[in-house]
């Protein structure tokens, strides 16, 4: 109890500090507001940055204090405490450029550190700080900073897509501000915040590795991209195995969906979040509407709705073996199982399912669209983009006008791939979820 006072104690004398003051407005904002430990981050490097202990800010010091690892644990083979600090930096750059436009501060935590810097927002500078306040911050050359440039590239991607919507020329603005055509009209709406969640190529890299099918329960333990790395590695493999463990990319299939769910949503574009499957935790989704992109190989969130859905993902080794859609229950002139494509990036067919469901607390809408290659996925975007599509869906559930109310279904789709990209989607079957 009394290092509980004493910490509170040091924290108390911070009140007044504008910085201070700053760090828990972006804190409690919708950029840190389903990420806990994102938050506790920011706070535990701002205080002990301002009281002056910033030289202390060690990799293995943060795991420990900010993130509860254990005294021994080797941030060597444990990565978790990079990971966050990238995450917490592109929250930051959220918060600014959605939430806190009008700040005249601004606070970042630069690349090759971890302790925050603050400046005027206008002038650009770095705000006064007491000496002991800033520790040395180490220059990145350009191969350091390649994999960072990289991680990002969804995010500023999504970004660039977003805006993109405003600026629209000759009244395309005026048309994208229209409300969500059905089934989107679900998942995007006035009374939910929707979190897009694309796939983790990461995850898919790593199965393929260790020749693991992977679980969600894997996905969420701190150590997941160590347990998926084989032992032994030489010394070109490590680099590109840190690498993968440390980096958030997906797929270019994920942007193709992401443009078009943006513009379809882009009435409530103000309540859509982009979020990578890493950096979804379970009690996030105890309220508002998802959107999941990519397969359970990709995107291990599905997993949890598998057993509500008729088309299920199987596959053979990892790595190995086409997937397919298994029909649980085929009906008279349905397969028993649809095969894809061997790898992505060959020509054939693919598949992918789409399915609308309601969220586990009856909170939101969950919509799902995973393919079996990433062009099965790119596919389902498609789909759902095209009107005519929207309208032979609406019609093969037997559906005479788009419905008022609530309807959950799942539909097979199938898309014929050339050279890496789909260029045709039919549905194969449908299902009205009861």
């Amino acid at each position: 109890m009394g290092a509980a006072l004493q910490e509170n104690g040091r924290k108390d004398d911070l009140v007044s500090d504008e910085r201070w003051q700053l760090v828990e407005r972006i804190a409690s904002s919708p950029a840190l507001h389903k990420s806990a430990r994102l938050r506790d981050l920011l706070l535990y490097l701002t205080e002990r940055t301002l009281h002056g202990y910033a030289p202390q800010l060690t990799e293995q010091k943060i795991g420990q204090a900010a993130l509860g690892k254990p005294a021994d644990y080797s941030p060597l083979q444990d990565s978790s405490v990079r990971v966050h600090a990238r995450q917490l930096r592109l929250r930051l750059h959220e918060y600014f450029d959605v939430f806190g436009q009008s700040e005249t501060l601004v606070v970042e935590i630069p690349k090759g550190s971890y302790v925050p810097v603050f400046r005027n927002a206008r002038a650009g500078g770095v705000a006064a700080e007491k000496p002991s306040q800033a520790g040395p911050i180490r220059r990145s050359s350009l191969v350091a900073l390649l994999p960072w440039v990289l991680s990002g590239f969804l995010v500023v991607t999504s970004l660039l897509l977003w805006h993109r919507l405003d600026s629209a020329p000759n009244g395309a603005g005026l048309q994208a501000q229209a409300e969500p055509p059905w089934p989107l009209s679900q998942v995007f709406d006035a009374q939910h915040r929707t979190h897009i969640v694309v796939a983790d190529v990461n995850f898919g890299m790593l199965r393929i590795i260790a020749r693991k099918p992977g679980s969600l329960e894997e996905y969420l333990k701190p150590d997941f991209p160590q347990s998926f790395i084989p032992p032994r590695l030489s010394r070109n493999e490590a680099p590109i195995m840190n690498y993968i463990s440390d980096s958030l990319l997906t797929s270019y299939a994920d942007v193709a969906v992401l443009t078009a769910l943006l513009n379809l949503g882009s009435a409530h574009r103000d309540r859509i979040f982009v979020r990578s499957a890493r950096d979804l935790r379970l009690r996030d989704l105890d309220e508002g509407n998802y959107v999941f992109l990519g397969s359970p190989g990709s995107n291990p969130w599905v997993l949890l709705f598998e057993n509500r859905l008729n088309f299920r993902e199987t596959e053979g080794v990892v790595g190995e073996g086409r997937k397919a859609f298994l029909n649980k229950n085929p009906l008279p002139g349905e397969q028993r199982t649809y095969e894809g494509l061997r790898w992505t990036g060959t020509a054939g067919e693919d598949f992918a399912d789409i399915a609308l469901l309601p969220s586990e607390q009856h909170k939101g809408s969950v919509l799902i669209l995973q393919g079996l290659q990433q062009e099965g996925t790119e596919a389902a975007g498609r789909f759902l983009a095209d009107p005519d599509k929207r309208r032979e869906l609406r019609e093969a559930l037997g559906l005479s006008a788009d419905p008022q109310g609530k309807v959950w279904f799942e539909a097979l789709i199938r898309t014929r791939a050339v050279a890496g990209a789909p260029n045709s989607e039919s549905i194969v079957a449908v299902r009205l979820i009861h």
